[in-house]
């Protein structure tokens, strides 16, 4: 007895050292739903992988070539650039057409849904006769109607120049090709061959009628300041973000207002503190109900803001609102308070009561950096009650990322939401991982994340991160589903086979094929992007919409409130584009659920071209419906 007691007193710092590794290793280990769970949930879904079609002729890189100052970090600064987008570009009433950002090539590729019996050949977006370099890569493609003539254009956003919108010249008669479409600057600049702008550094973008006058707008979100980051012939001249959590050196945002005389850039739209962040999200919709919409800037080390629009026409302005301050909660989870990064974010309503919730894309990696996502669900009895707080510049929104199992899943980028089965509730889809290699660099980058911010602004403090290195480069992109047994999510990615160890960017979604389910679009970074047909058979109907102006452009921002059977209610709006580098289509999707027939009561709210309010009360059977709105909807 005493041996062992002298042992015991010997060993005791040791003892107590491995009580609390076991007992941090089970206290902060990613919460895992069981493998019964999982095959139950995983009954529902059902998904075909298929290759996308890509042009040949270019030659393929495994890094970009970059500012000298970042030759030690090229794999970290050539991290990002994969995007993809699902939309109807050749006008033939589907949506099976793709733009996808390639940084493999490093262009903007348009290609056909591989569903189509018609395929035509993939094709780049070539700037050219528009200024181009040899220090500029695209990041990242919006589909739109930006000349509102019912034809879809694209807008390219880049490094190293401003956005070029590509100008669908609407041809009907013959498959797209790199003809179908011209050039044209977004910010006009000095002409020429040699671009010679301002070298902005674009990774998000978000499309909106931002200011109430019934025309779209567009937001350019910047990652770096301007500055030479992809030209190797420079030494210097560029920066890293001034702090790890509150960054403010950044690319900020710029804005774009509608004109009939083509877009004008706007500024002082963004409050003060905000206007110089890291964008790499951003998302707008109407979420106080006065057709104005409101925007989350999602923004990398902190500053990550929800913006209140307080625009009237001819004038983008918001205002900051944020959550109640509480002893209660850790400020990094409270909304505007948060110092996590921003990575991706998408709107949506998880809980059925008519108001807009906030999933955001963050770092979330157990034993590396393990933050946490943000599922932030509205507290407010309803829209004006919504509308009274932001008016006292409070966010009643509260942060249930924990309870809901959505908390914790890897390094994030995308996200998007959608019901994929069609039983009424919201799948979410979340991209995830970062540099894929073989040499572990987590320890390194740990120790950055304890650095004082007056050092990391300068690259030459930055750990390696060069090609071979790794960092959550096996991460699998989530698909996760709601069991409402549990009322809490479980991620079958894995089970359902589209969960491959690859890093990915961008998530598009779209009935491509007309069927009335979901399918998706994934955009992976130095890898093949990927289709996912959706062969589910699912359990309830869906309700689609087509919602035009007179003119044909999408009418975004349009509204759709359906009422069921049960008396709840489902909510979704036609999203213009927003997120980080994946932008579903202009269609709206809502998922009925089991056994609900028709017709439903549908609400629908938009504001025509003069930018007069409109709301209508409908009844539809469920399916597929086109609708044209001007001061009245009318179904084509």
């Amino acid at each position: 007895m005493t041996v062992t007691k002298n042992w015991v007193r010997r060993n005791s710092p040791g003892i107590v050292a491995l009580t609390l590794m076991v007992g941090t290793f089970y206290g902060v280990r990613l919460p895992e739903s069981s493998a019964s769970e999982v095959d139950r949930l995983a009954e529902g879904f059902a998904f075909e992988k298929m290759s996308i079609s890509m042009p040949g002729g270019f030659e393929t890189q495994k890094v970009r070539k970059v500012n000298k100052a970042y030759k030690h970090i090229d794999a970290w600064i050539s991290s990002v650039g994969a995007g993809i987008a699902l939309n109807d570009l050749d006008g033939d009433g589907l949506p099976n057409d793709l733009c996808v950002n390639d940084p493999r090539i490093d262009q903007a590729v348009v290609t056909p849904a591989p569903t189509r019996k018609d395929a035509y050949a993939a094709f780049a977006l070539d700037p050219a006769p528009l200024g181009v370099s040899t220090t500029m890569a695209p990041m990242g493609c919006m589909p739109g109607d930006y000349n509102e003539d019912g034809a879809m254009d694209v807008l390219v956003y880049y490094w190293g120049r401003t956005p070029v919108i590509f100008v669908n010249k609407g041809a009907k008669d013959a498959p797209l090709t790199a003809d179908s479409f011209t050039p044209t600057e977004l910010l006009p600049g000095k002409p020429g061959k040699k671009y010679t702008g301002p070298l902005w550094n674009s990774n998000t973008a978000a499309v909106a009628d931002f200011d109430g006058d019934g025309h779209n707008d567009i937001f350019i979100g910047n990652y770096f300041p301007d500055s030479p980051v992809l030209d190797p012939s420079k030494d210097g001249g560029v920066t890293m973000n001034d702090s790890l959590s509150h960054a403010q050196n950044g690319g900020g945002g710029h804005f774009f207002r509608w004109t009939p005389d083509g877009y004008e850039k706007t500024d002082g739209s963004i409050p003060q503190g905000l206007d110089k962040g890291w964008s790499l999200g951003a998302s707008a919709a109407d979420l106080d109900g006065d057709r104005l919409p409101e925007m989350y800037l999602a923004h990398d080390f902190g500053t990550s803001a929800l913006l209140h629009n307080v625009s009237r026409p001819g004038e983008i302005r918001f205002r900051e609102v944020k959550s109640e301050h509480s002893g209660f909660v850790p400020k990094s989870k409270e909304l505007g308070r948060s110092s996590f990064k921003g990575m991706g974010v998408d709107f949506g309503d998880l809980n059925h009561d008519g108001l807009y919730d906030m999933f955001v894309s963050n770092i979330t990696t157990s034993f590396g950096i393990q933050e946490s996502n943000f599922a932030f669900v509205s507290k407010a009895g309803g829209k004006e009650e919504l509308r009274s707080d932001f008016l006292d510049r409070e966010a009643p929104y509260e942060d249930e990322s924990a309870s809901l199992g959505l908390a914790w899943s890897g390094w994030g980028w995308d996200v998007k939401m959608g019901d994929f089965d069609n039983d009424g509730n919201l799948e979410i889809t979340q991209a995830l991982g970062f540099v894929k290699g073989k040499n572990n660099r987590w320890p390194q980058l740990q120790e950055l994340a304890t650095a004082n911010d007056a050092l990391v602004a300068n690259p030459q403090w930055w750990p390696n991160v060069q090609v071979g290195d790794d960092l959550a480069g096996s991460q699998r992109m989530r698909f996760f589903a709601l069991d409402e047994e549990s009322g809490r999510y479980a991620n079958l990615s894995k089970k359902l086979g589209i969960g491959e160890p690859i890093p990915t960017r961008g998530i598009a979604t779209a009935d491509v094929d007309g069927d009335g389910r979901l399918d998706m679009a994934v955009a992976r970074q130095w890898d093949e992007p990927a289709f996912f047909r959706n062969v589910g058979e699912t359990p309830g109907s869906a309700l689609q919409l087509t919602l035009t102006h007179p003119d044909g452009a999408p009418v975004v921002g349009a509204e759709v409130c359906v009422e069921l059977p049960d008396g709840t209610m489902r909510v979704t709006r036609l999203d213009g584009g927003g997120g980080h580098s994946g932008k579903r289509s202009t269609d709206v999707h809502i998922g009925l659920g089991k056994g609900v027939g028709g017709p439903l009561p549908v609400v629908l709210t938009w504001r025509d071209r003069d930018g007069d309010v409109h709301e209508q009360k409908l009844r539809m059977e469920p399916g597929r419906h086109a609708f044209e709105l001007g001061t009245q909807a009318k179904e084509k």
